[in-house]
């Protein structure tokens, strides 16, 4: 696994939301992949308050307990809500201009990768939100990824992650599914992104269905529970140590 940081000058995400922070608006965050055509995320959107949060970013917020970790907290604003109600919460993200934009929000916030093995500290909840399975990067990283989680999660501890199932992406008219079986997991996906003139590298992002999260988490010492759906697909998991 990488455990590398972002420059400034290669963190478009952290351009928009410096800029967004700063100004009050931003121009496009663009996003490019191989396997899709070009999109575009709405920078305000990241800086979304609890009540313009969908149903499952607001239930894996009620459920965070204890100290909580929040993962690639990008503009902060899952953290804000839980400081606002009291709990201890730390925001990491490896994006600096992120961080900076979370430390003059008035949060506890770092410049950490999740899987730097040197970030050794311990917490009751682990929260991944906004496809936050993402970080992952590929399914070869689950096993990893849970080793991870066990040296970073209390006893009694969980992760709190949403993700999406992208099989619908491939639903033919009859409703069947037309997924080669042969090639890679089809929730692998490859995603650049640019903010102006700042261009990031390529990056592995990992989109998951719960069926193969819980059997992987069976695998390496977890239980996976599906806490609610989405509208399309998405869903909010909590992942327990037996």
């Amino acid at each position: 696994m990488k455990t590398d940081l972002l420059a400034a000058g290669k963190d478009p995400m952290g351009a928009a939301i410096l800029d967004y922070w700063q100004k009050g608006k931003a121009g496009r965050l663009r996003v490019f992949s191989s396997q899709f055509d070009e999109d575009e995320i709405p920078v305000e959107t990241l800086f979304r308050s609890l009540e313009e949060m969908p149903e499952l970013e607001q239930r894996a917020l009620q459920m965070a307990q204890g100290r909580i970790l929040d993962v690639g907290a990008g503009s902060g604003c899952h953290s804000l809500v839980l400081q606002e109600m009291g709990e201890d919460v730390l925001s990491i993200d490896i994006s600096p201009l992120s961080v900076q934009v979370m430390t003059e929000r008035g949060l506890d916030a770092r410049q950490v990768n999740l899987f730097d093995e040197h970030f050794v500290e311990r917490f009751d909840t682990i929260l991944m939100l906004m496809n936050g399975s993402g970080i992952i990067g590929k399914l070869a990283n689950l096993e990893v990824f849970f080793q991870r989680m066990k040296c970073l999660l209390n006893p009694g501890g969980c992760i709190l992650m949403d993700s999406s199932d992208l099989r619908y992406l491939f639903e033919d008219e009859d409703g069947s599914f037309l997924i080669d079986l042969a090639a890679d997991y089809y929730g692998e996906i490859d995603f650049r992104m640019q903010y102006k003139q700042v261009k990031g590298d390529t990056f592995d992002w990992l989109y998951i269905d719960f069926d193969t999260l819980s059997m992987y988490a069976s695998q390496f010492g977890f239980i996976a529970e599906k806490v609610l759906e989405g509208e399309h697909y998405n869903y909010l998991a909590k992942l327990s140590q037996r």
